[in-house]
This record gives structure tokens, C-alpha cells and sequence, in this order.
């Protein structure tokens, strides 16, 4: 949208002031020849009125006949032209003293429509004809060629059709040809060539092919040669260099290719050199603002030009506006801009600029000297660097100012809010901290404001209450926190306003649809927005999208929104709404897209869907119920989505949805079901009676067996050091913080476990293992590594012996089968790569262990060092958490003044933010552990990888790819691996998996947020991976 504006404004503006350029040219002419040639142009106005004409016949019929040819005259200027009034009274006829004849017919705007009469050719002295700024059309008649005395003609902005007359080349003393902005066809006619005396040829803004002529070369008079906006095509001819009075040369958008003539670099009264929105190519010499001392416009935007910016351009004292946008520059910008103190507009975006040195951006400060400057657009560059907080020295005459889509980062200088008349300030896409300085309050005039996809944090200023101009208000995709201040109500020209993927929180605050002029869209989306949809929604009449998706927000749909009747797209996915589809959003008869899917949706879907605008439609994931409706947008499966509805029936087949059921069959299939549970019961009664009287006999076995098993699990350091062949190094499967575990093979049946010995002489190793004893001894479940027993003795010479023997894991870590090289690592080979369903599966199975320990065991536990090395898998690939030498239960943390001598708990990379700060160990430690292990399954990136620097970690890398980048981040091995996804008619293979790991990455996302308060419950994010599951397995369907 910004540059779609900006992009129409330039070339208005462009047009605007060649046609300026031109009439004022015409103009100027005009009157020069009234006065130089003609003093006693009015003197038959001194003539009384009567009805004998004198002077010339000829001249009454061939205005006669003019006046014929228009057929609509809205300012009725041709009422004067009857037979009261002698014609030379006529309005816009001007006639000469002596002889009486017509020398000037101006009629220029004046909204007349109609053709050429041919007998215009019959005003023989006539030496201007203005008629530019009407709607005459037709073909300019050959008949004009027969006026010998013509100086100007001006049919600028008509409808002419046809081609340029050719014998326009008869008239001789043609000074100025202006037939810009009409419908003419063909090349310029060489016949043109003999017009010696031509000062202006302005012929852009037609139809006009075939070339620029080299006879152009020999009007040795010209001064301005304008051909802009045609399909001329070809190159530009050498031969204009041999224009040496030309001071404006105008080739805009002409389909030109091939260089510059080096030769139109020694005309040096050029004033205006304007090629843009061409194929030239080529660089610049270094000299050209030499040889060009008095050039004050420059336009070669959108062409390819190559190479660095002329260095000489310090020199151009002269020039007003640079225009060198969209081309392919390189290099740094090495100018001194101190000397331009007329340069209005520099525009260079869309290069790639920029050298990466350290001074890269000191162009700035000279920049500071231009009093001028209203307009400065670099974005699209590779400027690397902070921005000077000289920009707060600018001239106060900026009104636009533009450094989005480049390399700048560092905070924004406070001093910004100085530029007081700006009303465009573009600083998106760059790697932007810090806050949004509360000066920025000071940009009054403001209209359009971007900060987007920076890494900004902080609160949102409350002055940005005091931007009541703003029309554009974009701050998506960066880190910023807080609520959304009430002082937004001030901003009441918003058309549209862009919150979405930051941190902010709390309640969407009533006062933000106050704000009625919202129309083009408010996008609240990927925050963590609580509580229900304020009513107030339904002020917004004129808005175009609402965006709330992936928040926190919760209640009904409130019927109000039914009263956003222009709404044409609306988002509020991945939230927590509940109850019916309110029957007021019937009244959306503009809507066209509708996302409701993952939230807690019920009842039937209603009937009204069917009848409105709907291109695209997604109930997926709620609850539901009933038959789905088989018209409208229902009538296509590409456009409809309803899986992870269980209750669903009915609607188009492609669907593959189970029959609706009669009335009769849902009566037959209620009492079925109350017969079947009557038959249950008394089975399980029976089966109860006999299994009590079964376990009163045989209890005095059991408890025998019991003292049997407990003898079994004592093990001495003897018996460890026999089953791990004297603790060798071919049976070393691993080594921790705090000691090394070998493999082992237990008791006469032969049994493989894991013997993980304690290096009692490491700090913190006794800890450790009281730790893991204290949290395996009551915990049980399917996903943690099982404790068979424990050793605490001596060894052989008399030192301490502790040791762990757990149940063995024989497929290893989730670390080596994420981050195997098989061609290092033989003894591995035979490991694949993990597929989607098996990261799946594993990211549930650790996500299960947590919340078994968080929340299900006696004494709640925190891991405090998941990462991958600590996940291993049994036989059958299922992953269990493994190694509590760092665990804390949770019933310590109430012990007051307890200190720990492990020091910050976890490892680097996987331990939260708020430890490091000293903050205690809790849950939601575990829950960004664990967020960051999710992450790293998905990219097959470490948190630690080198390019995690600065700031810039694996949660934000994967949270500035949501939601349509996610595949350029995903691990390339998952990328080949299709074969996991089996088809459910609903989905192709490839969209559903993409579907599904923008799920993933969004859980890891929102887990390993930086503020604990904000990380979901490890319990959220399981059933979030249970619906991607099923989706795999084609069970949502």
C-alpha cells in the first residue's frame, strides 16, 4: 500500500510539472510574440460596434466554420461569436491593427468539445492557436500546415487522434509544436526536420512509436524536447548531443534501452535530465555534476543502472530533485550533501547501496546542511549502521522521510521528534531496540507511521495519543509489551492500525473502537490479548479487516460485530471463544473470508453462511454439531474447512462426513446405547465379585513376591563394577555435568541397564544425585527414564560410591538423531532422519512428562535441564526424560532463604532469562526449556548456533517467520520427508504439513517468551500438538 502510493504520488507529481513546464513555456512564447511582434494587437477593440466587419472575409467564415465543429460549450464562451459583434470582438479571437485579420485564437480550457475544422487553415496572418486543456478530437488537420505565420500551436490535453501532419514541416516559423496528452499514433514525422526555429517539441503522453528521430539532433534551436510516456522505444540517439541550447529533455517511460550518449554529458545548459521508467543501463561518470553544473532535476528512476552514485554529485549546488530510485547502485554513498542547499527531494531507494563499513552512515551529517529538503527516501538498501541522532538536526521542511527495508539497527534517536512537519515516516524492516522514543508525540502533521518488523520493546508511548492526523499506524512484528494505551482514542483519522506479533497484553481497551474512521484494517493478531470482545466493536461501520487471531481472548462473539457491515475479511482464529455464531453477522453481505477455526465454537453452523459473499470459510478445530450446510461456500471443499469438529454430519460429499441420522434411527440408536450400558454394568459386577475373592487368596503370595523384588534391587558397587565389565570405556554411552553412564548387564537374567555414576570430587555432584533420588523415588510414568535402583557405598580404596542404575534407553538421544553427521559417526549410520509424525510424537511424549511432573505427581517437580541430550528412546522410539540431577520439588521453594550451590540452573541456551536474574526455579522454567527444545526439532538450529548473536535468538528467528515464512526456516530434512502425511481429501500433503509446523513453531513460540507470566501451560501446548497429530494421521478430517 505505501508504495503504491508513493509510486502514484511521483508520478502525478512528475506529470503534473512537465505540463506546468510546458504551459508555462507556451505562455511565455505567446506573450513575447504579442508584444515583440504585435504592439497594436487590441487596437480593433477601439472600433464601434456595427455590423460591417472590414478586414477579411475569409476569416468571419473560417471562424464560423470552427464554431460549427463544437458541439458542446459549457462556459457558452462561443455565445459572443454572432453577427452583433465584429469577429475580431469575438472572445479569444485577437486580430492585428492594420489589416485586421485573425493573429491569435486562444480557447485553452475551456471545456469545449468537438473536432478541427479544416478551414482553420484559411487564418493565413493567424500566428498562435492555444487550444490546449479541452476535449477537441479527431485528426489534427493537414490544413494547419497551410498557415505559413504560425509560431505556437498548443493542442496539449485533447482527444487528437491519428498522426502528427507531416506537413506541419510547411510551417516554417514554427516556434513552439505543444500536442501533449491526446490519443496520436506513429513516429515523429522526419519531415519535421526543416523546422529550424523550433524552440519547444512537446509530444509525450500519446501513443507515439517508431523511435527517437536523429534529425532531432539538427534542430539546433531547440531548448525543450519532451517525448515522455510513449513506446517510442530503441536507444537514444547520439546526435542530441548536438543540442547545445537544449535545457530540458523529458524521455519518461518510453520503453528506451542501451546507455546514455556520453555526448548529452556536455550539454551544459541542460536544467532537466528526466529518463526515468526505462531499460537504460550502465553507470554514471564520476564527473557528471561537473559537466552538469546547472542541472536542478534528475530523474532516472526504474532503469538498470549499475555502479556507485557519482561522487561529483557534492558538487550539484544547483540541483533541486534526485531521483535514482530502483535501479541496481551499489556501493557507499560517499557524498557530501553539505553544498545542495537547494535539494527539495533525494530519492535512491530500491538500490543496494551500502558497503557494511563502519562509517557507513556519515552521510548523514551532511545531510543536515540541506535547508531545503523536504523529501529523503532510502529504504530498500543495505545501509548497515545506527542512525545519527543528527537526524534531529534536519531541516524542519521534511515532510517525508524514509529508511525502511535495511540493515539499521540500534535505538531510534529521541531527537526524531523535531522533524515537526513530517506526515511519511517509513522505518520498517530493519533491526531497530530499544523503545519507540515518547518524542515522536511531537510529529503533529504525521499521516503514515511504520516501525514494523524491528525488534523494538518497551510499552507503546502514550503520546502517540497526540498523532490526530495519522492515518497509517503499522508497529507488527516487533517485541513490544503492555497494554494498548487509552490515549489511542485521540487518533481519531486511523484507517488503519497494525499490532500484531508483539507481546502486548491485558484487555483490548473499549477506547480503540472509538475510533470510527477505521477502515482499511485493525489487526490485533499473535499478542496475548485477554478477556472477552468489547460490544463497542460494532462503532467500527466502516472497517475493512479485523485481525485478532492467536490471542488469548475468551466469552461470546458479541452480536455487535453484525454492525461492521462493510467487514470483508475477519480473523479470530486460536483463541478461546465460545458458544453460537451470532446471527447478527448476517448482516455481513461484503465479507469474504471468516477464519473461526481453533477456538471453542458450538452448536450448528449456521444457515445464513450460506447466503453471504463468502469466498473462503474455516471452522476447523471447535465443537461444532449437526449438519453442515451444502450451498453457498459450502458447495466447494476448497474453500470450506470443517475438520476437528467430531459431531459434525451431512454436507457435500468431498467432505467425507458421516450421514445425518433420522429422527427414527436417533431413537433406535439411544435405546441401543441403554441397553448396552444396563449389559456393561452387570459384567463388571461380576467380573468384580470374582476378582475380590481372587485377591483375598493370593495376598500372602504377593507380599512374599514384594520381599522377593526388594531383595532384587540391592545392588553393591561390586555387583555394578562386574556388570559394566569394570566401568571400561566400550561401555561408556555417555557423559554428563556430574558423571558418566556406562551400560550394563544386571542379575542372573541378564537384564541391560544404565549405570550412571556420580564424580563425587565435581562441586555439586552430591547435590545432584540426593536431587535425582528425591525426585524418582515416587514418580512414575510412561515418559520418564525409569529408576531401578540406586548404589551408596565404597569403593575398592575406601572412597565414597554413588551411583543411579536406570532402566536402558537403546535408540539413544533426541541429540544425536537431531544433529547426527553419518558420515562422522559410523556407530550411528544406521540412524534416520526424523520425520514430522516421529518429532511430533516425541514433542507430546516430553510435553506429557512435564506435565506429569508439573502438575499429577505427590510432590510436583521441576526439571530445570531439559534439553535434548537428556530425551532418550526405548525400542520402540518413545521419548523419555531423563537425568533430575538439577530437578527441585516444588514443595522446597516455600523454605525460606534456601540457596543452592549449582549456581543458575540448566544449560546454555535452554535455561530462561529469569534465572539468570535469580529469579527461583518454577514450571514455567521447564515450559521455555522445553519451548526452545520444540523450536530446535522443528529448525535443526541449536539455540547456541553462531548465528544467535546479539540479541538475536532461536525464539525471535522463529517468531519473525510466523505464520508465511515458516518453511524457509523449517529443518531441510523434514522438507523431504512427505511420506508421513497420509491424504484425507481435505488437505494436499504438502499444505496440511505446512499447516502443521506453523502449529508447532507457534507452541514453541509461545512457550519460550521471555516473561514467565506469558509462556502457556505445558498443558496448552499438548493439546495443540494432539490437533496437529490428528491432522497427520488424517483423524481430523
Amino acid at each position: 500500500m505505501k508504495k503504491q502510493g508513493r509510486g502514484f504520488s511521483l508520478a502525478a507529481m512528475s506529470l503534473r510539472l512537465l505540463c506546468t513546464i510546458h504551459f508555462q513555456a507556451i505562455l511565455l512564447l505567446f506573450i513575447a510574440l504579442l508584444h515583440a511582434k504585435i504592439p497594436t494587437i487590441f487596437a480593433g477593440s477601439s472600433t464601434s460596434t456595427f455590423s460591417y466587419f472590414g478586414g477579411n472575409e475569409t476569416d468571419h467564415q473560417a471562424l464560423l466554420a470552427f464554431k460549427k465543429q463544437i458541439t458542446h460549450d459549457p462556459e457558452n464562451i462561443l455565445s459572443s461569436w454572432n453577427e452583433s459583434l465584429h469577429f475580431c470582438k469575438w472572445e479569444g479571437v485577437t486580430c492585428g491593427h492594420k489589416h485586421r485579420r485573425v493573429i491569435v485564437l486562444d480557447l485553452s480550457s475551456r471545456g469545449l468539445v468537438g473536432s478541427l475544422s479544416p478551414f482553420i487553415g484559411n487564418l493565413s496572418f493567424i500566428r498562435v492557436i492555444q487550444l490546449y486543456n479541452n476535449t477537441i478530437g479527431g485528426q489534427i488537420v493537414d490544413e494547419v500546415g497551410r498557415l505559413l505565420r504560425l509560431r505556437g500551436l498548443a493542442l496539449s490535453i485533447n482527444s487528437f487522434q491519428g498522426k502528427i501532419p507531416a506537413n506541419l514541416s510547411h510551417c516554417s516559423k514554427l516556434k513552439h509544436l505543444a500536442v501533449v496528452k491526446n490519443s496520436l499514433l506513429g513516429s515523429i514525422p522526419k519531415e519535421l526536420a526543416s523546422l529550424s526555429k523550433l524552440e519547444f517539441l512537446l509530444v509525450g503522453k500519446n501513443n507515439l512509436t517508431g523511435g527517437i528521430p536523429p534529425f532531432i539532433g539538427n534542430l539546433s534551436s531547440l531548448q525543450v524536447f519532451s517525448a515522455a510516456y510513449n513506446a517510442l522505444g530503441g536507444h537514444i540517439p547520439d546526435a542530441l548531443g548536438q543540442l547545445r541550447s537544449l535545457n530540458s529533455l523529458w524521455l519518461m517511460s518510453n520503453e528506451l534501452s542501451g546507455l546514455i550518449p556520453p555526448s548529452l554529458y556536455n550539454l551544459s545548459s541542460l536544467v532537466t535530465l528526466s529518463f526515468p521508467r526505462n531499460d537504460l543501463s550502465g553507470s554514471l561518470p564520476a564527473d557528471l555534476f561537473l559537466t552538469l553544473p546547472h542541472l536542478q532535476w534528475f530523474q532516472i528512476y526504474q532503469n538498470k543502472f549499475t555502479g556507485p552514485l557519482p561522487v561529483s554529485l557534492s558538487n550539484a549546488s544547483e540541483l533541486s530533485w534526485l531521483e535514482a530510485n530502483e535501479n541496481n547502485f551499489t556501493g557507499k554513498l560517499s557524498v557530501n550533501f553539505g553544498g545542495l542547499q537547494h535539494l527539495e527531494w533525494l530519492f535512491i531507494h530500491g538500490n543496494n547501496l551500502g558497503s557494511g563499513d563502519d562509517d557507513e552512515m556519515n552521510f548523514f551529517q551532511s545531510l543536515a546542511n540541506c535547508s531545503s529538503l523536504q523529501k529523503l527516501d532510502l529504504e530498500m538498501n543495505q545501509f548497515e549502521g545506527t542512525l545519527p541522532n543528527v537526524l534531529g538536526n534536519f531541516s524542519t521542511q521534511l515532510t517525508f522521510f524514509a529508511i525502511d527495508q535495511n540493515l539499521i539497527f540500534g535505538e531510534i534517536p529521541s531527537g526524531i521528534g523535531n522533524l515537526v512537519n513530517l506526515n511519511n515516516l517509513f522505518m520498517d524492516g530493519n533491526k531497530f531496540t530499544g523503545i519507540i522514543p515518547s518524542d515522536v508525540g511531537n510529529l503533529q502533521k504525521l499521516q503514515r507511521f511504520s516501525l514494523s518488523n524491528n525488534r523494538l520493546s518497551g510499552r507503546l508511548p502514550i503520546t502517540l495519543g497526540n498523532l490526530s492526523l495519522l492515518n497509517e499506524l503499522s508497529l507488527n512484528n516487533n517485541k513490544l509489551q503492555g497494554t494498548i494505551p487509552s490515549s489511542i482514542e485521540k487518533c481519531q483519522n486511523l484507517l488503519l492500525l497494525d499490532l500484531s506479533q508483539n507481546n502486548l497484553n491485558g484487555t483490548i481497551p473499549k477506547q480503540l473502537f472509538a475510533i470510527s474512521m477505521l477502515s482499511i484494517g485493525l489487526n490485533l493478531a499473535q499478542n496475548f490479548f485477554v478477556g472477552s470482545l468489547p460490544s463497542e466493536v460494532g462503532k467500527l461501520v466502516h472497517l475493512a479487516m479485523l485481525n485478532l487471531s492467536d490471542n488469548k481472548l475468551s466469552g461470546k462473539i458479541p452480536s455487535s460485530l453484525g454492525s461492521c457491515t462493510s467487514l470483508e475479511y475477519l480473523y479470530v482464529e486460536g483463541n478461546l471463544f465460545q458458544g453460537e455464531i451470532p446471527t447478527s453477522l448476517s448482516s455481513l453481505r461484503g465479507i469474504q473470508v471468516m477464519d473461526l477455526s481453533r477456538n471453542n465454537f458450538s452448536s450448528q453452523i449456521p444457515n445464513f453462511l450460506e447466503k453471504l459473499s463468502l469466498k473462503n470459510l474455516n471452522l476447523s478445530f471447535n465443537d461444532f454439531q449437526g449438519k453442515v450446510p451444502t450451498k453457498g461456500v459450502f458447495a466447494n471443499a476448497s474453500t470450506i474447512s470443517v475438520v476437528g469438529n467430531n459431531r459434525l454430519c451431512g454436507g457435500i460429499s468431498e467432505l467425507m462426513l458421516p450421514s445425518c441420522l433420522t429422527k427414527k434411527e436417533r431413537l433406535s440408536l439411544a435405546l441401543t446405547i441403554v441397553i448396552s450400558v444396563a449389559c456393561v454394568l452387570i459384567v463388571v459386577a461380576t467380573v468384580s465379585f470374582f476378582l475380590f475373592y481372587w485377591h483375598k487368596n493370593i495376598r500372602k503370595d504377593e507380599s512374599s513376591g514384594s520381599t522377593l523384588r526388594k531383595s532384587l534391587l540391592k545392588v553393591s558397587y561390586q555387583m555394578l563394577l562386574k556388570a559394566t565389565d569394570g566401568f571400561s570405556l566400550t561401555n561408556l554411552i555417555g557423559a554428563g555435568s556430574f558423571g558418566s553412564v556406562y551400560k550394563g548387564i544386571l542379575g542372573e537374567d541378564g537384564s541391560i541397564v544404565a549405570v550412571k555414576v556420580l564424580n563425587l570430587q565435581r562441586q555439586g555432584a552430591l547435590r545432584s544425585f540426593i536431587s535425582e533420588c528425591d525426585a524418582l523415588k515416587n514418580i512414575r510414568h510412561r515418559n520418564l527414564v525409569k529408576i531401578i535402583t540406586s548404589c551408596s557405598s565404597v569403593d575398592f580404596q575406601g572412597n565414597d560410591f554413588k551411583a543411579l542404575v536406570y532402566e536402558f534407553m537403546p535408540n539413544g538421544s533426541l541429540e544425536k538423531w537431531l544433529h547426527m553427521d553419518l558420515e562422522t559417526d559410523t556407530e550411528q549410520a544406521k540412524i534416520q532422519n526424523l520425520n514430522l509424525l516421529q518429532r511430533t510424537n516425541i514433542a507430546i511424549d516430553v510435553a506429557c512428562a512435564l506435565n506429569y511432573l508439573h502438575h499429577h505427581c505427590p510432590v510436583l517437580v521441576v526439571h530445570c535441564d531439559l534439553k535434548p541430550s537428556n530425551i532418550l528412546f526405548d525400542y520402540d522410539m518413545t521419548a523419555h526424560v531423563g537425568d533430575f540431577g538439577l530437578a527441585k520439588l516444588l514443595s522446597e521453594l516455600t523454605i525460606p532463604k534456601q540457596s543452592s550451590s549449582i549456581g543458575i540452573r540448566g544449560t546454555i541456551g535452554y535455561t530462561p532469562p529469569e534465572y539468570g536474574l535469580g529469579s527461583e526455579v518454577s514450571t514455567k522454567g521447564d515450559v521455555y526449556s522445553y519451548g526452545i527444545l520444540l523450536l530446535e526439532m522443528i529448525t535443526g538450529k541449536r539455540p547456541t548456533d553462531h548465528m544467535f548473536e546479539g540479541g538475536f535468538s532461536l525464539h525471535r528467528y522463529a517468531s519473525m517467520a510466523l505464520p508465511n515464512c515458516v518453511m524457509e526456516i523449517v529443518d531441510s530434512k523434514l522438507l523431504n520427508n512427505v511420506d508421513e502425511v497420509i491424504d484425507n481429501h481435505n488437505f494436499s500433503p504438502t499444505n496440511r504439513k505446512e499447516e502443521c509446523l506453523i502449529s508447532m513453531v507457534k507452541v514453541g513460540v509461545a512457550c519460550s517468551v521471555d516473561l514467565p507470566q506469558e509462556r502457556w501451560d505445558i498443558s496448552k501446548a499438548i493439546s495443540e500438538l494432539h490437533l496437529v497429530r490428528d491432522i497427520l494421521l488424517g483423524s481430523r478430517s
